[in-house]
């Protein structure tokens, strides 16, 4: 399905004839071909791959959010003693059984005597077990009659103890390098005896806005318009899993390429630089000119999709060392398409994190297309059913605020009960623990 306004037609099949000139990433006159969106996704990936790996040894509440750069093997046996299940009654040997005068045993006490056949201790949850113990009764299988304890139920050898080395041995594999650090795995190595953890630390971003018309407070007014990318990115970016430590502003004067510049080549310390606005080849347009005098290897100049054709991939320096700079559009959804199509794979690579796994659902009503190149549009999930949202222009960001996902619209547009690959949105697919 193509756009239904012709003059909206007629504008993406102009956009596409420029797209579909010969490959030469960024040729003469600036006349390029656009990248197809599946490839540019796997280009970014392999930018990542291709960086040599930064580890760290921090604390466990440092950890979290990061990958382990090293297996996480068990230092002890998981549980490192028979313990008790369950609030109870330790027996030996069958019942009818006396009741062990004095307390029971109780968690984190010291090692107990050892049970005579026929005797009962009480016993609770996570305490030792008592040597020769045949079995735990809950409390509320049994009952107390005078000294005795009397089972309500058949006693199975063994029920309810925890022997030890249930969960693991001392020496096994609990996760291999490239789990991500999430509260659970936080608790797994301190159950395992761990302080801390090797890490691949996150990414380090900065973000450079450009642009002259922005405001940064108050209602759009006389040809000005509010920033709108710098409240998002750095969140966005964050929940991407990367440590944001900057954003600035730089205006569309030739101090603000010469700012520019300097970010790319000697004054960030970012291992990504995520610029905004400026990646056509308009009069102010900086990047590519920046680019070309840094020196920088264009991996993707201009990728086929909608919105965010304009976006970009750079590397700055070796491959094995280099920085990497993300060009997105200046329109505030063709910027989200960019973070998703190029900050996304990228980012999860150099923090070592696998691919977000793929995974369709079926589109509720159809879906227009460009002619030629992958639209993602915002929609709403529900169940395994997507529904495309209205506000789904370039300059918009009111479809993608209600949305939980985009959806990768081939060329040509989709018909309604069409299966479409989903992109979750960090914040509806949990992102990143930061």
């Amino acid at each position: 399905m193509t756009p239904a306004n012709p003059a909206d037609q007629a504008l993406d099949e102009a956009l596409a004839l420029v797209s579909r000139t010969p490959d030469g990433g960024g040729g003469a006159g600036g006349v390029h071909r656009a990248c197809p969106w599946p490839r540019a996704r796997d280009t970014a990936a392999r930018a990542g791959d291709g960086v040599r790996a930064r580890t760290r040894q921090v604390p466990l509440a440092d950890a979290l959010g990061e990958v382990l750069a090293t297996p996480l093997d068990a230092l002890t046996d998981l549980p490192s003693f028979d313990t008790s299940a369950m609030d109870g009654w330790a027996v030996a040997g069958p019942g009818p059984w006396s009741v062990r005068a004095g307390g029971g045993v109780l968690a984190g006490s010291e090692r107990p005597d050892p049970l005579a056949d026929g005797e009962a201790v009480r016993i609770a949850t996570g305490a030792r077990i008592p040597a020769d113990t045949t079995a735990v009764i809950r409390s509320e299988h049994c009952r107390e009659s005078g000294a005795q304890l009397f089972a309500d139920r058949p006693v199975l050898t063994g029920q309810d103890i925890r022997p030890r080395g249930q969960e693991c041995r001392s020496g096994d594999l609990l996760l291999p390098a490239g789990s991500l650090v999430t509260p659970a795995v936080l608790g797994l190595a301190a159950a395992a005896g761990y302080d801390g953890l090797t890490t691949r630390p996150r990414p380090r971003v900065e973000i450079l806005v450009l642009g002259d018309e922005l405001l940064t407070e108050g209602r759009p007014r006389d040809g000005l318009i509010r920033d709108a990318l710098s409240p998002m990115l750095g969140p966005w970016l964050t929940r991407l899993g990367a440590e944001v430590i900057g954003t600035r502003r730089l205006g569309d004067d030739p101090a603000g390429a010469e700012a520019l510049l300097k970010a790319v080549t000697t004054t960030s310390s970012a291992d990504v630089v995520v610029t905004t606005g400026g990646t056509a080849s308009g009069p102010v347009d900086h990047v590519h000119p920046v680019l070309r005098r840094a020196d920088a290897e264009l991996l993707i100049d201009g990728v086929a999709v909608r919105p965010g054709h304009p976006m970009l991939l750079a590397r700055i320096g070796n491959r094995a060392d280099g920085r990497h700079l993300v060009g997105l559009p200046g329109n505030p959804l063709a910027a989200v398409s960019g973070l998703l199509t190029l900050a996304e794979p990228l980012l999860r690579a150099l923090a070592g994190r696998r691919p977000r796994p793929r995974y369709t659902a079926t589109v509720q009503g159809d879906v227009p297309g460009h002619p030629h190149d992958t639209r993602l549009v915002p929609v709403l999930l529900s169940g395994e059913h997507a529904q495309p949202l209205r506000f789904n222009g370039p300059a918009m960001l009111r479809g993608v605020a209600a949305a939980d996902a985009l959806a990768v619209v081939p060329p040509h547009g989709a018909r309604s009960g069409q299966e479409l690959e989903i992109l979750d949105l960090p914040w509806a697919s949990g992102g990143c623990f930061t």
